[in-house]
């Protein structure tokens, strides 16, 4: 019989440690001292309490708890003395069916990880699902962690530690996440479109307008249609927007008069990826909100508002240098001589356009009346480490930096590497490195900006040539457009100095500029309201990277919700992950968010 909070709130210690054994292996001093801080608001609460005091338990205690866990496959799963729980878990894994080849493979894997780190290699095997990693997969990551630093490795395995746990309690509580699952399942399915030349390699990569955009805008549609908007339809810059009514009776008095209706209230994130990317970044702020959709449908319930959902067809600027290209049309940011750039295989964006079969004349009608709209709320995966670091699930952002983007190229001369002295050499490769050396020690010098060169190539480049030109890009970020600003000047005014001392010259164009973009306090208020209403504890924090909210901000209040990342919330990347348990609490932090709003003034 599946337990209750209830049930755990009021049961003694000891029959409360006895109803949750077997939650971390051997250590039920963990539960114990959890029972401390009852009475538990929800399960969320509860595993974040013990995950803190694991946290605060010091290192000792800590790596006591990673070595009363069994090897994957190993002796203990040969000898037969596994605990119940890790031999459903390995067995659902396939561990206990490994060939003699795989078997031999992972032994050796366990006892040069033992060596290494003096404690046995950890991972959720039920994984992010809750449904099995395969096997494949288990041996793939065992070996990428075995590089990893010893104190961030122990940190890693705490991590899987409490994931464990958490699928352990969602069993003993019968306990299914089963709208994040369904998140889960349409993302998956959406990641099954990805452009030539890397579906072939299994890599996700969505641009702007190739034929698996366009697949994945279809697909998006029907989920769309699926879940119960009453109407979709793809815009004319590619944007997948999808409506879920609201009921106008609802917009009644309790003395029967008329209501002014509530605004539109205006949600989503984009579908486009960077090259060999994740599956998360933008796409979770597409199917949170649709999940939200589908409870109501189910339900059959109406808002007193309409809820829109934009799935924006450009966010990235991979595919030409247009950043932010689906937020900003309902801005009316769209820029018309954007049309005439060129891809890397010399199609121009108005081509593009016209083979997708969109109306380019009805781009300006897509700027959206502020007047319409109560705001822009947008869920994403946190895209950093900050959230998985405190083991937590959900973060509320208060701002999103401000940024500016470059690309470049720097011209020198291209000589005999052989012949040319280095004192007489005009390198331009060797001006951008020392630009990227510089970069680095101006932004740590400001604490919290960040500068990268995400593009150093050298056209043609042969290991025998001095190399004359070199193309570039840089990514200047900071908490404020001032702090922005002054580092765009600097590093701009030192690539004129190493030019003049190395005699080269550059060439540079600024591709997108962005000012800051604080969340607005009562939508920001609204998450926080929705976080604490299910038991989490709030954290607020900023936003490194550029969203979509950021240019909706430009003309309606704007606020986020983050979802913490797996994998030390790696993003931009193939191990961009997150769990159907956290995406079913950004679900219901959502429904909790429209609640609040649908009630009565």
């Amino acid at each position: 019989m599946a337990l209750t909070l209830d049930q755990l709130n009021t049961a003694g210690v000891d029959e409360a440690v006895q109803l949750l054994d077997g939650l971390y292996e051997h250590s039920p001093w963990i539960v114990r001292q959890a029972m401390a801080q009852r009475p538990f608001q929800s399960l969320a609460h509860l595993k974040h309490t013990m995950a803190r005091i694991v946290a605060e338990a010091g290192r000792e205690p800590q790596l006591a708890l990673l070595r009363a866990h069994p090897e994957l496959a190993g002796k203990a799963m040969v000898s037969k003395t596994l605990t119940a729980e890790s031999t459903n878990e390995q067995n659902k894994a396939g561990l206990t069916q490994c060939t003699p080849a795989e078997f031999e493979n992972i032994q050796k894997l366990n006892a040069d990880y033992n060596a290494r780190f003096g404690f046995p290699f950890i991972l959720a095997v039920r994984g992010p699902r809750g449904t099995g990693l395969t096997k494949a997969e288990i041996i793939a990551t065992f070996e990428r962690r075995a590089h990893n630093h010893p104190d961030f490795e122990l940190a890693e395995c705490l991590r899987n530690v409490h994931r464990i746990a958490e699928i352990r309690l969602n069993d003993k509580f019968g306990y299914e996440p089963t709208q994040g699952n369904t998140v889960w399942d349409w993302q998956e399915t959406l990641a099954q479109h990805s452009d030539a030349g890397y579906a072939e390699r299994g890599e996700l990569t969505v641009t702007y307008l190739t034929d698996a955009h366009r697949a994945c805008a279809q697909r998006i549609s029907k989920d769309m249609r699926s879940a119960g908007c009453d109407s979709v339809h793809i815009d004319a810059v590619g944007n997948v927007v999808g409506y879920y009514k609201k009921d106008s009776s609802l917009c009644i008095s309790s003395e029967g008069h008329s209501t002014k209706t509530p605004k539109t209230l205006l949600t989503g994130s984009h579908y486009d990826t960077v090259r060999n990317g994740g599956k998360y970044d933008g796409r979770l702020g597409i199917y949170v909100p649709l999940a939200v959709v589908q409870t109501l449908a189910a339900q059959k319930r109406r808002l007193p508002f309409d809820l829109e959902i934009v799935a924006f067809a450009e966010e990235e600027g991979q595919r030409y240098k247009a950043t932010f290209l689906g937020s900003g049309a309902l801005t009316g940011d769209f820029k018309p001589e954007w049309l005439e750039q060129l891809d890397a295989e010399g199609v121009s964006m108005r081509q593009a356009m016209q083979h997708a079969g969109l109306c380019i004349a009805d781009i300006p009608k897509l700027q959206r009346n502020p007047d319409d709209y109560q705001g822009f709320v947008e869920v994403h995966i946190e895209q950093g480490p900050v959230l998985n670091e405190l083991d937590l699930p959900l973060g509320i952002v208060t701002s999103i930096n401000a940024s500016v983007r470059y690309t470049g190229e720097v011209i020198g001369m291209a000589s005999h590497a052989g012949t040319t002295p280095m004192d007489r050499r005009r390198d331009a490769a060797a001006a951008v490195a020392e630009l990227q050396l510089y970069l680095e020690q101006r932004a740590l010098a400001d604490g919290d900006s960040v500068g990268t060169v995400g593009i150093l190539q050298v056209p043609n480049g042969s290991i025998n040539v001095v190399p004359g030109r070199c193309q570039f890009s840089l990514d200047l970020r900071a908490p404020s457009d001032t702090q922005r600003d002054a580092l765009a000047r600097d590093v701009l005014a030192q690539l004129q100095t190493l030019c003049d001392r190395r005699g080269v010259h550059y060439t540079l164009s600024e591709t997108m500029r962005a000012s800051a973009a604080p969340s607005a306090p009562e939508w920001q208020q609204r998450w926080e309201a929705a976080v604490t209403s299910m038991g989490v504890p709030l954290y607020r924090l900023p936003s490194g990277a550029g969203h979509d909210a950021m240019k909706l901000h430009d003309i309606l209040p704007q606020a986020m919700l983050f979802v913490r990342g797996q994998n030390s919330g790696i993003s931009h990347n193939p191990l961009e992950s997150t769990t159907s348990d956290d995406m079913q609490l950004a679900v219901e932090a959502f429904l909790q968010l429209v609640d609040d709003l649908a009630r009565p003034t």
